[in-house]
């Protein structure tokens, strides 16, 4: 097996979890012993700090964040009585809107909700950038030093300094900011947070935490079945050798970075077939589990040996699909394995295998839930939502074991389950729909289930919370179906802003087949176009200034309002000036103009990746069938709110001032958000006028 990353997932090098994980227990084992020989000293110095600082107006600040909980599906459920406790929150206190960010997109406005700030101030615009020398993508939010110094003792590499991860979000965080005044905060998987910061309190990484293959998320699909390498995106296929009722391959992890040639990890994999009792018994790193077809695993160890004493520690689970003519084996991608993680992931180091200690095994990926396998077709919708549910339990039992620890100060959660469940089964929700494909009743009810699974938790938070405590229930964006691709770069080469090279087709990924020297823009990642500037781009051939400005002006006169000829419908609304949008110190890093699509539209899979080839505008057959990547325009969050907030339309950049002036802290002067609260007096809940069904979405 040639355990290649899949393309579509640009992550770090998975060097840097073999290098990290050498020190990782004797770091975590001495973090542990200082805290515990400074926690005197810290005590102190927090006692003096809250002495200084005004008087808070709270003693708990709760923030749960469902991801793409969309304001008018849940109105609409509010008002069939399908979600009582939203409903009591909106009699109570607040529902409303709550605008996103420019793009609609998790990381900018995750990124957005921490710092309070708009994207050209925390330099986050999109999943990717680019490199300007080479114009491929590269992850925005994390930067990876993989130079090494090592010294070589024959066969082996002993490395003389250890690589380093760097975040490349700006800007402060509100839980920065409350530590520095004495207020402890507890934050779980709330998205660009890794690597993790260091501040008074305690943080599980999420988006961007790569798995062990150093990707965003490769799912393995061992089979007998012809065929090997890519699974479209996200997948790599591996044949599995022998026959009749004993097969066998390997698991391949990161590189041996301790070894001459950088070879390979791997672990054999054995499976033996039982077709009589319809079931097979895997083995792995000594450990055998005997699997139903179509039933997912508990999560498994896998540990490969590296170098005497030391071995990489990785967490997956298994399904195995096919048990007759062929054998085929599912495997999740291989998570870091949090009880011993083998890169920072939590802050402080102990903090992972704690909970890991007192909850089980959790998936530490960023994006955890195995969506491409679902697009791909190796694992059906039942086994998707089952893995989704499954992660939502474990984030569910880390953010009740965190209230109850929390005694004063914030803790900050977000489940993602909501997001993950929409773009997957939209296509069940409207007719007609290009993906919907079979199983249609089946699971037309999912996106419901999850929203009236997020009422329950509600529900439960609320019954753990005192008259002092302040809940805030938020989304970062809506949700919107996913009907129609557009082929950005196509539109782009058709109409002369971009060129392919002499005798190229445009099927290759990531612009390779562009001619740099004829091209005036580009598009890369979800929202973003660029100007092929001269002087910022290593090829670029659009002069700087007026000329920049004139042909800036020429693209959103073209594409604002552009039409699918097929659909008679608008595709694009508006295409955006980001420099007439925000300003700050980042601008620079940002794209050029962001492409607000219409509902029902978004970049083609292919454009996406750099593919120029193909129609304009064509359907999009994925499962992944509702996103948010449009004009922010459509898809505003959602707020609740156990209190009525004193602004009429509020923001996502608000929360981060919010949570400061809850704790008697005024905001940083840097700040575009402002507080939802204009005094301690806001705070007191107001009895219900009308029925909850008639007060929801009210602004206020």
């Amino acid at each position: 097996m040639v355990a290649v990353p899949a393309d579509a997932y640009i992550g770090p090098g998975a060097g840097f979890a073999l290098l990290s994980s050498f020190l990782v227990a004797f770091v975590t084992f001495l973090a542990a012993i200082v805290s515990l020989l400074l926690w005197p000293f810290r005590a102190l110095l927090r006692l003096l700090r809250r002495r200084r600082q005004a008087r808070p107006w709270v003693r708990r600040l709760v923030v749960v964040g469902f991801d793409g909980q969309d304001p008018k599906l849940t109105k609409r459920l509010i008002a069939e009585g399908k979600l009582p406790n939203f409903a009591r929150l909106a009699a109570t206190g607040t529902f409303a809107p709550l605008a996103t960010t420019f793009p609609s997109v998790s990381p900018v406005a995750w990124s957005s909700f921490a710092t309070g700030v708009h994207p050209a101030k925390h330099n986050i615009f999109d999943f990717l950038g680019r490199d300007l020398r080479t114009y491929l993508p590269v992850l925005s939010s994390t930067d990876f030093d993989m130079s090494e110094r090592v010294l070589e003792l024959g066969r082996f590499r002993i490395p003389l300094r250890r690589p380093t991860v760097r975040l490349l979000r700006k800007s402060r965080t509100f839980w920065s900011i409350l530590g520095e005044h004495g207020i402890w905060s507890t934050v779980l998987r709330v998205p660009i947070t890794f690597p993790p910061e260091r501040f008074h309190g305690a943080m599980l990484s999420a988006m961007c935490v790569p798995d062990l293959l150093g990707t965003q998320g490769t799912f393995l699909f061992y089979t007998t079945r012809p065929g090997g390498g890519s699974l479209g995106e996200g997948g790599i296929r591996v044949a599995l050798a022998g026959g009749d009722d004993r097969f066998q391959s390997t698991i391949q992890g990161p590189e041996n970075t301790f070894r001459a040639g950088k070879p390979r990890l791997e672990i054999p994999l054995v499976i033996e077939v039982d077709r009589a009792a319809r079931r097979a018994r895997v083995t792995v790193s000594g450990t055998t589990h005997e699997l139903a077809p179509g039933t997912l695993s508990g999560w498994v160890t896998l540990a490969f040996p590296v170098a005497p004493g030391i071995k990489l520690s990785g967490i997956c689970r298994m399904m195995v699909t096919e048990l007759d003519e062929h054998v085929s084996l599912y495997m999740t991608p291989l998570n870091i394995d949090p009880e011993r993680p083998a890169m920072p992931i939590s802050h402080p180091a102990y903090y992972a295998p704690y909970l890991a200690k007192k909850i089980g095994p959790f998936a530490t990926l960023g994006l955890a839930e195995d969506t491409w396998g679902l697009n791909e077709r190796i694992i059906d919708d039942a086994t998707f939502l089952k893995l989704t549910y499954d992660i939502d339990g474990e984030r569910e039992a880390m953010f009740f074991a965190a209230l109850a620890k929390l005694r004063h100060g914030a803790l900050v959660c977000v489940f993602d389950a909501t997001d993950r469940v929409q773009h997957m089964f939209w296509r069940y929700t409207e007719k007609g729909h290009p993906a919907a494909g079979e199983g249609g009743p089946a699971n037309a009810g999912a996106i419901e289930a999850v929203y009236r699974h997020n009422d329950a938790l509600v529900g439960r938070i609320r019954e753990r919370l005192g008259p002092d405590d302040v809940l805030l229930v938020l989304s970062d964006h809506g949700f919107t179906s996913f009907r129609r691709g557009v082929n950005v770069n196509g539109w782009l080469h058709e109409n002369g802003y971009l060129a392919l090279k002499d005798g190229a087709d445009g099927r290759g990924e990531w612009l390779g087949d562009v001619d740099w020297s004829r091209t005036r823009a580009y598009a890369l990642g979800l929202t973003g176009m660029f100007l092929n500037l001269k002087g910022r781009e290593s090829q670029g051939i659009v002069a700087p200034g007026a000329k920049a400005e004139r042909l800036k002006a020429e693209l959103i006169a073209a594409l604002s309002g552009l039409r699918d000829g097929e659909k008679s419908e608008v595709a694009i609304r508006e295409l955006f000036d980001t420099a007439k949008l925000y300003s700050g110190p980042y601008l620079g890093n940002a794209p050029d103009l962001l492409l607000g699509f219409n509902a029902g539209y978004r970049i083609s899979w292919g454009s996406a990746t750099g593919v120029v080839a193909g129609a304009v505008c064509a359907d999009n057959p994925k499962a992944w069938s509702g996103d948010h990547c449009v004009d922010p325009r459509l898809v505003p969050g959602v707020l609740f709110s156990d209190r009525v907030i004193d602004v009429a339309e509020p923001r996502l950049i608000d929360i981060a001032p919010t949570a400061l002036r809850l704790f008697g802290l005024d905001p940083p002067a840097h700040m575009d958000g402002a507080p939802l609260f204009a005094s301690p007096e806001s705070l007191r809940p107001r009895a219900p006028a009308v029925a909850p069904a008639r007060r929801a979405g009210r602004k206020r």
